[in-house]
């Protein structure tokens, strides 16, 4: 368990929040982006605790409590998430802003291929993806306009502002000539969609940002991490979706045909069959959706250029930052089969 969680001063303060006193068991979890995460076991009951990372700066650390509204607001819109039932600034805890969730019991795709709940029948496999953006298409019809959403957000101008956002991201720690950023930019501008669609934008969803019911059927128990989540460009979470989605030859891809423990091939869709089956269920045009699959490879490359200027300047020993930089080029590659 981590040496920074102060477990007696945690008990009293949800002894406090629950009035029922009670000991409590913490062990770590896997995962959780760019916050902590540990799972509470308490009067046989497992919550989850997700906290802001103790060193972060005051902004970063506030943008936990951020997530844990946004959750409050989605729940009460009938959107599968964690329940919350507790947060704190006071970094007097735990050092850092938190929140307490309810556990929801399940699996996640990761890099080892599907869990075994969803190896069981290769024949229901294709409903994976259907899960997926059926689920995404009932979080982009949530009503943003009547809830706290519509302050926490900054929808206007949101699409023009996001080429520069990311070019002003690279240059913050490039170390090496990326030609095709430049041009592929360049392209994005001039094409630009203005249909103006807004919706709640989830901002990383993909297929290991739901967990999955732990028996088949494959069913979605509940969507997690909410730390990007915005007003924003529905189509944009859609096109970030397929990035990850598992397409045979695809480098970044989850559980994809061909890898061990990966989807069934004669039961795994086209990333074109999702996109169709996304518009039935939403009535959106897609008609400038290429756009949105450059705009989220040429992101996603420059988000992992972060992760390999780390490793170049010495700054990260993490093994896989090293290979983040041949990645990022064959996004660029993907980004500029989609210009057209």
């Amino acid at each position: 368990m981590a040496t920074d969680f102060d477990v007696p001063r945690f008990t009293a303060w949800l002894a406090e929040v629950t009035g029922e006193p009670a000991d409590v068991e913490v062990t770590p979890i896997r995962g959780g982006g760019s916050c902590e995460m540990f799972r509470v076991d308490r009067l046989g009951e497992p919550w989850v605790v997700r906290r802001a990372p103790v060193a972060a700066v005051s902004a970063t650390a506030h943008q936990v409590i951020r997530e844990a509204r946004i959750m409050e607001i989605l729940e009460s819109q009938g959107i599968p998430v964690p329940k919350v039932l507790a947060r704190s600034e006071d970094p007097a805890v735990l050092g850092a802003p938190f929140f307490v969730m309810s556990f929801v019991d399940g699996d996640v795709i990761r890099r080892e291929g599907l869990p075994e709940a969803l190896r069981q029948d290769p024949r229901s496999q294709d409903t994976i993806g259907e899960q997926l953006v059926d689920t995404l298409a009932q979080l982009h019809a949530v009503d943003w306009a009547s809830t706290a959403l519509a302050e926490m957000s900054h929808p206007d101008g949101f699409l023009g502002r996001q080429v520069d956002r990311w070019l002003g991201q690279l240059d913050s720690y490039r170390v090496r000539d990326l030609p095709d950023v430049g041009e592929l930019a360049k392209w994005l501008r001039e094409h630009l969609p203005q249909h103006g669609d807004l919706t709640v934008m989830h901002g990383d969803y993909k297929v290991d940002n739901v967990i999955w019911a732990p028996a088949a059927p494959p069913r979605i128990a509940c969507v997690v991490d909410f730390e990007m989540t915005t007003v924003g460009d529905p189509l944009i979470d859609l096109a970030w979706a397929m990035i990850f989605w598992p397409e045979e030859g695809n480098p970044i891809a989850l559980a994809a045909p061909g890898t061990p423990n990966g989807i069934h091939p004669d039961y795994c869709q086209s990333p074109e069959q999702l996109v169709d089956r996304y518009a039935a269920n939403t009535g959106r045009d897609m008609s400038t959706f290429d756009w949105y699959q450059v705009f989220s490879a040429w992101k996603l490359a420059i988000v992992l250029e972060g992760s390999y200027a780390k490793h170049v300047r010495g700054q990260s020993r993490n093994p896989v930052h090293e290979v983040f930089g041949g990645i990022a080029d064959s996004l660029l590659i993907r980004a500029r089969r989609f210009a057209r």
